[in-house]
């Protein structure tokens, strides 16, 4: 495949402004000085169904493509919190297989709905609800093929690989492919995942990635960073939305 459209002609619209892709002089938040974080193939499965959510207040976020139309990503992604109101559908952009400002694929947001109860004036209130789910105004090519939804919860010490478009390489899709769950737990009634896999910001939905029976399939969404541990939501444990 060759990259065939530029950054520009798809996003002018959008006034995104992209990071640079020089590392930072001290460790990115839950990086740390262990960094395992590598590039990957963007035009190779699982990573090809890797895409970056642009929006048009200069942030960006990862997605996970997960139907021929739809992605996953995390709520806070699309919330701005200037005007304390959710972004419009068509502000929000995704690009498949985006490196080093090419891509393979554009498509605009036609809808979203985010997880129950999410509220992004406090999302640290119900972060179960930070999930959102994606409709787009078009059909990834079909040689793509969508990542599948893991039906059980992974346990403690599931071997898992987190790739995402950090805000420290914000222009190459990375990955730790040798992470781990480190606990599931409850909070109000609801269950989360911590890992330990190298991320920062810009990783925030982002798919936690186990390879099962000679596939990969998402068994968790990337919602936080932290020194202490990462967040992740169950996928299997995600609704309807509103």
């Amino acid at each position: 495949m060759r990259y065939r459209h530029s950054l520009a002609s798809a996003v002018a619209a959008a006034a995104v402004s992209l990071f640079s892709g020089s590392f930072a002089a001290e460790p990115p938040p839950a990086v740390g000085i262990a960094d395992r974080r590598l590039p990957v193939d963007v035009q190779r499965p699982p990573w090809n169904a890797i895409v970056k959510v642009l929006t048009n207040i200069a942030s960006n976020c990862t997605g996970a493509l997960i139907g021929p139309d739809t992605v996953m990503t995390a709520a806070h992604c699309l919330y701005n919190r200037r005007t304390r109101g959710f972004l419009q559908p068509g502000s929000l952009h995704v690009l498949l297989a985006y490196e080093r400002g090419g891509y393979l694929w554009h498509a605009q947001v036609a809808r979203y709905v985010v997880g129950d109860g999410f509220d992004g004036t406090e999302p640290a209130r119900r972060p179960a609800s930070d999930w959102a789910r994606l409709e787009l105004a078009g059909t990834v090519p079909s040689a793509i093929e969508p990542l599948r939804l893991a039906r059980d919860l992974p346990v403690r010490g599931t071997e898992v690989a987190l790739p995402g478009y950090n805000q420290d390489r914000s222009h190459l899709l990375m990955a730790d492919t040798s992470c781990h769950i480190t606990g599931v737990f409850v909070v109000h009634g609801e269950r989360l995942m911590t890992h330990d896999c190298s991320a920062t910001h810009g990783t925030s939905g982002g798919p936690l990635l186990a390879e099962r029976d000679n596939h990969w399939e998402v068994v968790g969404i990337n919602i936080a960073v932290t020194p202490s541990g990462n967040l992740a939501l169950p996928v299997m444990d995600l609704g309807e939305g509103r």
